[in-house]
């Protein structure tokens, strides 16, 4: 039986770390339905074995690695269905408990969605969940080498992705500043 305390652990817990997953899970999922349920299955998971990182005095890194796990586990059981969703999903990322730096527009999304899924990772963890590359390291559960040679690779892809770099009349490409 749950006592009063863990029940208002399990509250603070969530309401501290749930907007900040479900908009790294859309990120990398590029669908709100598949989001909620893996940043749900995520939270039970990491609810279950909260004991074995209660000694660290951060376990988002941890979080994250299971929310990005479970994000990984349903690419690959979704992957033959991925074309078949809406492009863009109606997601506000500024409204979900983002910071004010952060301006999210379709051209990000779409330049986002275009990375193949090891590099869409880590330009999540580490500008959307501001993440160091240390713990992005933990979180994917790769050396810090990794991290950086595949932020280095995607932040090369973004910059001269074409929704980011066309200069149309009447498109629009925010920054992340």
């Amino acid at each position: 039986m749950e006592s009063v305390s863990e029940s208002s652990e399990l509250r603070e817990w969530l309401a501290e770390r749930y907007a900040p997953s479900i908009r790294t899970a859309y990120l990398i999922l590029g669908n709100r339905a598949d989001a909620e349920d893996a940043v749900q299955e995520a939270f039970l998971r990491a609810w279950r074995f909260r004991d074995t990182v209660s000694h660290r005095s951060d376990s988002a890194p941890w979080l994250y690695r299971v929310v990005v796990n479970t994000c990984n586990s349903m690419l690959r059981r979704e992957i033959p269905h991925r074309d078949r969703r809406r492009p863009l999903e109606d997601l506000d990322l500024r409204t979900v408990d983002a910071p004010d730096t952060l301006s999210a527009s379709s051209d990000v999304i779409r330049a986002l969605r275009d990375l193949p899924a090891h590099l869409r990772v880590v330009i999540v963890l580490r500008y959307y969940a501001d993440l160091s590359e240390r713990e992005i390291a933990v979180a994917i559960g790769r050396p810090p080498g990794t991290v950086k040679s595949r932020l280095h690779e995607a932040r090369a892809r973004l910059a001269s992705h074409r929704a980011l770099n066309d200069d149309e009349p009447g498109t629009t490409t925010e920054e992340l500043s």
